[in-house]
This record gives C-alpha cells, sequence and structure tokens, in this order.
C-alpha cells in the first residue's frame, strides 16, 4: 500500500472538519505538522487578520536581526520581548515593532522565512496584519524545527518564552496537548466595525509523545469564548488526522452515506 500523501491528509483533514461547528457568519482555517514524519495537513485558505499571534513573528524578526548584526538583544529588547509572549504586552509589541522597522522589516525577515502569504499591517497595527494558516505553519518551523534560518540559541529564547504564556491566556492549540506539553501564542481581537472577533492560536503541541504543530485562525465571532472553542476544536481535529481519529470518523461518515 502506497503512503498515505498530503493529499490524503487534507481530505482527512476535511472530513475531521465537518464535525466542527463553525457559526453562520464565521471562519476558520486550521494547519498542521507531524514533526516526526514531516506530513502536514491544511483546511481552508483564506487570509485573516493576525491579531496578536504576530508577536512571535515580530520577536523571530528581530532575533534574525540581532544575528544578521552579530549580536545579543539588548536587556529593554528582553523585557520587552518576554511581556510581548508571556503576557501579549501590546506597547512591548509596538516598541519591538519599531525596531524591526514596522512592515516593511517584518516583510523581509518573512521572505526569508519563506513566509508567502503574510503582509504587515499599515503602520503601527501591527495586529492587522494578515495571514494564512499554512505561512503560520511556515513560521513555526522557524521556531521548532531543524531546517530555520533562526540559529539555536534564538529558537531555544522564542520557544522557552512560548512555553510560559501567562495563566489567563493558556487556551487554544494547548487544548490538544498532554498535559504541560504545549508551547503557544493566542491572539484575539475584535473588531470595532462589526463587533465581531478574530480569534487565532498557534504552536506546537505534544500528543501521546510525538510533536505537531499546529495553527488555528478565526475570523467573525460573535464572542471571543465562542472563537476560543472555535480554534480548539479545530486544533482537536486537525491532531486527529494523524493521531487516528480523523480516519475512525471518516470510515463512520462513509458507511453512513
Amino acid at each position: 500500500m502506497a503512503p498515505p500523501t498530503k493529499e490524503d491528509h487534507d481530505a482527512l483533514l476535511a472530513a475531521a472538519m465537518r464535525t466542527v461547528d463553525v457559526a453562520d457568519g464565521a471562519d476558520v482555517s486550521v494547519a498542521v505538522l507531524d514533526m516526526d514524519s514531516g506530513r502536514s495537513a491544511a483546511y481552508g485558505d483564506g487570509t485573516f487578520d493576525t491579531a496578536s499571534i504576530v508577536k512571535v513573528d515580530i520577536l523571530a524578526a528581530l532575533l534574525l536581526r540581532a544575528q544578521d548584526a552579530g549580536r545579543l538583544l539588548t536587556a529593554a529588547e528582553r523585557a520587552y520581548a518576554t511581556a510581548m509572549i508571556e503576557h501579549s504586552d501590546n506597547d512591548s509589541a509596538s516598541a519591538l515593532w519599531e525596531a524591526v522597522g514596522r512592515a516593511a522589516g517584518l516583510d523581509s525577515a518573512n521572505e526569508r522565512f519563506g513566509l508567502t502569504g503574510t503582509s504587515g499591517g499599515d503602520g503601527t497595527l501591527w495586529g492587522l496584519t494578515q495571514t494564512t494558516a499554512a505561512d503560520q505553519l511556515r513560521l513555526l518551523r522557524q521556531v521548532f524545527g531543524d531546517d530555520s534560518v533562526l540559529n539555536t540559541a534564538s529558537q531555544t529564547y522564542l520557544k522557552g518564552l512560548m512555553k510560559g504564556i501567562a495563566a489567563g491566556q493558556r487556551w487554544g492549540v494547548s487544548a490538544v496537548a498532554d498535559g504541560t506539553g504545549w508551547a503557544l501564542k493566542n491572539g484575539w481581537l475584535p473588531r470595532s466595525a462589526t463587533g465581531l472577533w478574530d480569534i487565532n492560536s498557534i504552536g506546537r503541541v505534544t500528543v501521546d509523545g510525538r510533536d505537531y504543530l499546529v495553527a488555528a485562525l478565526s475570523q467573525g465571532n460573535a464572542t471571543k469564548e465562542a472563537g476560543v472553542t472555535l480554534v480548539e476544536t479545530a486544533a482537536r481535529a486537525a491532531v486527529s488526522v494523524f493521531t487516528g481519529d480523523a480516519t475512525a470518523r471518516a470510515s463512520a461518515s462513509a458507511g453512513a452515506s
């Protein structure tokens, strides 16, 4: 029997996502990578506001600039980075957004990271950076993978901060993980024009001893709580592609049709 292809995994994820309750007007996209096998799956190809998940990208861009200059982060930069990632502090993000050169600097770094569908927000609006789930998976590979333009010290530093998220912000992809086997960053943003919420979650989770990278993005949620439930359910569906649960779901669905 031939090994499963990406198309096979995408089909399993699509089947698993049919069991996810997406409210009218909401949209969701999710991507997952099994770090052991290198296989991935994706659902949805829309573009989403990053909200605060861009803070991982901002710090990765800053670390890359520091590497290029052959220097370490300054004490002030490290203080901003800790507050920005662990507590999602917006003032710290704004300071580092300026340090990396705003959208132009972020876009330049992302070109080197291999991101193809992400563009920095206008002016000071870093939270309105546009991205895709597939691109967030590429960014996570830069943080957690072996083939990265970030050096080991930069990766270790960023991963450490993503493991230290404040207690009230440990939702999202962590819902899939075994215990504390996660490193993540979440984003949440109520849009002033509509009152609807952007809710996103990205990170690495450990499930049954295996590591997965997961990016779950959503928009048009009526409440923050509804969006959190949506990205957590989507993250579970994504990982189920590689744990075998999605195959069982697909078989049951086929038998009922």
